[in-house]
């Protein structure tokens, strides 16, 4: 009877015992504590950065072609020139004297052509005079024949050498004229006077040379976002891609726009940077005011995917066989799904990456709770690992 009593309490004592493991594998106190998300289809936009600043996608540098003090400046910063208003001039008088020169120059030339073409209709006749004596029977000595055809010959080579002395005449002219007019500059396009670089007084082309930028008009009713992305970025940007466009002085607004051009050529910084290349988005409905050379960056969606099964960016980790630590071989990529509070190593397959999630092809479920934090958790995760969900944000017990 004794024995059977304390078989009896040994044998409630080991019931006791497994019932307290189980309450502990249980109870939710118990575990490390993550935050998990379920498996769910959601929209995917695959983006790429790039930075920059806003320019209009019309805009002149006005230069100029000769040298010389301005004598008049018309417009400042800000203005409204319509093409063909008047912006400013430089000091004409060498160019008036350049012009009054190449027009006696032409003068002179054209009188020396004259006469030479005088000389060439009297040798002419001469010449013909002579022959029709010979023709007619009479006596013509052969060396006078002889003289007349080359007095002929050479006064019609004089006659086209200073014909040709005219046209370089007028050619001269004719660019003297261009210059005097080249020192009135008037606006090329219509628009907003963006840059001034020159004041009155001052010498136009004194550093650069004649070509040097005076001031810049821009059309500022259509603006772009000239931004520098990536290298291993840019193979995968096509013209037409949407993109979101930040601009700092705008801080709370995003503006839409589409990639409109694509460099051909790199930019590099330096010879250790990477190189970067120049993406033109047109934004969409620029703000009134807009001005150009402002900061801005942006996205660009260069892949879509509809209502796709996704898991969080930070839920993706890379582990050996069975969710084991990586040894030597390469690693699997795979997510640690929670079923029966245990953390189990579930490898998958990921398309393109969204703001916050992958796209996950295969090896999950629509609503299957995976480990999405915190980061320390989803790497240090091991098979069987009993987990506890919390917020995210939770301090650990």
């Amino acid at each position: 009877m004794r024995k059977r009593k304390i078989a009896t309490i040994l044998s409630v004592a080991a019931v006791g015992v497994t019932l307290v493991v189980l309450s502990a594998a249980s109870d939710p106190d118990e575990g490390v504590g993550v935050q998990t998300e379920a498996v769910a289809a959601r929209d995917l936009v695959a983006t790429v950065p790039g930075s920059g600043r806003i320019e209009p996608r019309r805009k002149v540098d006005v230069s100029t072609d000769v040298s010389g003090r301005v004598t008049r400046l018309a417009v400042q910063e800000g203005d409204w020139v319509n093409q063909g208003d008047f912006l400013l001039s430089i000091e004409p008088t060498r160019f008036q004297s350049s012009v009054v020169r190449a027009q006696a120059g032409l003068s002179q030339t054209e009188s020396s052509a004259e006469h030479a073409a005088a000389s060439q209709v009297y040798s002419e006749r001469e010449l013909r005079r002579l022959e029709d004596v010979a023709r007619a029977g009479g006596f013509v000595a052969d060396a006078e024949m002889e003289r007349a055809r080359a007095q002929a010959q050479g006064a019609a080579s004089q006659a086209r050498g200073a014909r040709f002395t005219v046209d370089q005449a007028r050619a001269a002219l004719a660019e003297a004229r261009d210059a005097l007019h080249k020192a009135t500059i008037v606006a090329p396009m219509s628009g907003r006077v963006t840059r001034v670089n020159i004041q009155e007084g001052e010498t136009a082309g004194a550093m650069a040379g004649p070509g040097s930028q005076l001031l810049t008009i821009a059309d500022l009713s259509e603006m772009e976002a000239h931004v520098v992305i990536d290298e291993t970025d840019v193979p995968t940007v096509s013209v037409g891609d949407r993109a979101l466009v930040r601009i700092d002085a705008y801080a709370r607004r995003v503006f839409p726009g589409r990639v409109v051009r694509i460099a051909n050529s790199a930019m590099r910084g330096g010879a250790q940077e990477s190189a970067g290349f120049r993406v033109v988005i047109a934004l969409n409905r620029p703000p009134e005011g807009l001005r150009p050379e402002l900061s801005a960056s942006a996205e660009v969606a260069v892949e879509e995917r509809s209502r796709v099964l996704a898991v969080p960016i930070l839920a993706l980790t890379v582990r050996g066989p069975g969710g084991g630590p990586v040894g030597r071989t390469r690693g699997t990529e795979g997510v640690w799904v929670v079923r029966d509070n245990q953390a189990v190593f579930a490898p998958v397959q990921v398309g393109i990456t969204g703001e916050q999630h992958f796209e996950v092809k295969s090896g999950v479920r629509a609503g299957d709770q995976v480990v999405a934090g915190p980061y320390d958790a989803v790497r240090s995760l091991q098979p069987g690992d009993v987990v506890r969900s919390e917020p995210a944000g939770a301090e650990k017990k």
